[in-house]
C-alpha cells in the first residue's frame, strides 16, 4: 500500500486540504482519495486536480476530478513503451478580439507523441488541436477567453495537443479529458454525457411520525449550529480575489456576506461560484 493511504483518512485529508488543496471541500478531498485508491495512485503526487465546473443540468458549479496531464504523462513513462514527445509545433497567428477581448493565439498545435510497439517499430501518433476549438472562457455568459488562455495561449493549447496525442498513442491510460483541457468550462457539453449525467431519483419512502420528529430536530440543529468553514477555504476566497483584483470585501457585500469570520458553507458555495464565474 502506499504510504499516503495508510495514513487515517482524516489525517490524510487535513494534510491535502492545507497543501494540494487549499480551500478545497472536504467531499471533494474525498472523491480525490476515492479515485485514488481505485486507480493505485498516490495522491501525495496530485494526480488528479479538483475543477470547479458549471454543471447544466442543476445550474450551478460543482467540483469534479480530473486527471492532470502530468498523470498521463507519468503512466506513459512507466509503459516501458514511450518514445518520446516532440515539440509543439504551433499554426499561424491570429490576432482578433474575441468576446470584446483582443488576444492574439495560435491557430492550431501539433504535438506528435512515439511509442515502441512489440515488433521494435516506434510508432508516431499526432494530434492537431485548434485554439478556437479549446479555450476556455471568463464565464457561462460569455465568449471572451479566461485569464489562463490569455496569458498562455500557446502554453495551454500545447497542453491540450499533448494530451490528445498521449491518449491516441496510450488508449490504456484512459480516455476522460484533463484538467487543463476542461478547467473553466461546462460540464456535460455532450449529449451522451448530459443523459448518463441526468440524476436518478429515488421516490422517497412514507416517514413515520417518530421518523419525522426526528428528522425535524436534527433540521432545527443544524440550522441553530452550521458547520465552520475551513480556514483554507478562507484563504482561496482572498487569494481568488487577489488574483481577480477584487477586494474581498466587496465581493462579500455583494452577495450578502456580512464577513469571512461570519461566512457560512453555504454563503462560502455562492462566493467561490461568483468567483469562479468572474
Amino acid at each position: 500500500m502506499l504510504p499516503a493511504l495508510q495514513m487515517s483518512e482524516a489525517e490524510l485529508i487535513e494534510v491535502l486540504a492545507t497543501s494540494l488543496y487549499p480551500g478545497a471541500q472536504v467531499t471533494s478531498i474525498k472523491m480525490v482519495l476515492g479515485y485514488c485508491k481505485a486507480a493505485g495512485l498516490d495522491p501525495m503526487q496530485k494526480p488528479v486536480h479538483i475543477v470547479p465546473m458549471w454543471d447544466k443540468n442543476t445550474k450551478s458549479m460543482r467540483d469534479v476530478v480530473m486527471p492532470g496531464i502530468g498523470l498521463y504523462r507519468t503512466q506513459a513513462a512507466r509503459s516501458n513503451a514511450y518514445g518520446g514527445i516532440d515539440e509543439p509545433i504551433f499554426g499561424p497567428d491570429v490576432t482578433e478580439k474575441v468576446g470584446g477581448v483582443e488576444i492574439t493565439y495560435p491557430q492550431w498545435c501539433k504535438v506528435t507523441v512515439k511509442r515502441r510497439l512489440p515488433d521494435g517499430v516506434t510508432a508516431d501518433f499526432t494530434a492537431v488541436e485548434r485554439w478556437k476549438e479549446n479555450y476556455a472562457t471568463a464565464g457561462k455568459d460569455t465568449t471572451a477567453p479566461n485569464a489562463m488562455w490569455k496569458k498562455r495561449p500557446y502554453g495551454q493549447l500545447a497542453k491540450c495537443a499533448q494530451a490528445q496525442a498521449l491518449r491516441m498513442a496510450f488508449p490504456e491510460i484512459g480516455a476522460e479529458a484533463t484538467a487543463e483541457e476542461m478547467e473553466g468550462k461546462a460540464l456535460f457539453d455532450g449529449e451522451t454525457i448530459e443523459a448518463e449525467a441526468t440524476p436518478r431519483v429515488a421516490m422517497p419512502k412514507p416517514k413515520t411520525e417518530a421518523a419525522q420528529t426526528v428528522e425535524q430536530k436534527q433540521t432545527t440543529q443544524t440550522d441553530a449550529a452550521p458547520k465552520p468553514v475551513a480556514a483554507g477555504q478562507l484563504k482561496w476566497i482572498e487569494n481568488k480575489c487577489k488574483a481577480l483584483g477584487l477586494e474581498v470585501d466587496s465581493v462579500l457585500k455583494e452577495k450578502g456576506v456580512e464577513s469571512l469570520d461570519t461566512i457560512t458553507p453555504e454563503q462560502f458555495d455562492t462566493v467561490k461560484a461568483h468567483l469562479m464565474a468572474a
